[in-house]
């Protein structure tokens, strides 16, 4: 998995890539969601167009920087989803725990 962080104005946008699964790649994107943190970056945006698959580690690893986020007093919202990683987000009914939009324009003006 490869992640390449953007901002816009003062929110983080991260753009995954790859298959996220346990392992160095939940330790990456981990301490990149806290890393944001400790600097003061509260409202988050993954962007998941170009993630291939993500297993229950890789769920794991968002739900708990959504749980950070949110304890900081911030907010992590999902956007790009794909019809793969939209299915498993389904079944887990996790769609209903984060907020997903179709772009990533979609998604910063969602914290205006």
């Amino acid at each position: 998995m490869q992640i390449k962080h953007a901002t816009s104005g003062d929110i983080a946008v991260l753009h995954l890539q790859g298959k996220i699964m346990g392992g160095p790649d939940a330790t990456t994107l981990h301490e990149k969601l806290h890393e944001l943190i400790e600097n003061g970056t509260r409202s988050v945006v993954v962007d998941l167009r170009d993630v291939d698959w993500m297993n229950s580690s890789g769920l794991g690893i968002l739900i708990g920087g959504l749980s950070a986020l949110r304890k900081s007093g911030g907010d992590l919202r999902l956007s790009t989803v794909t019809e793969k990683i939209e299915e498993v987000l389904r079944i887990t009914k996790l769609d209903r725990v984060f907020d997903i939009y179709a772009t990533i324009e979609d998604a910063i003006a969602s914290y205006e």
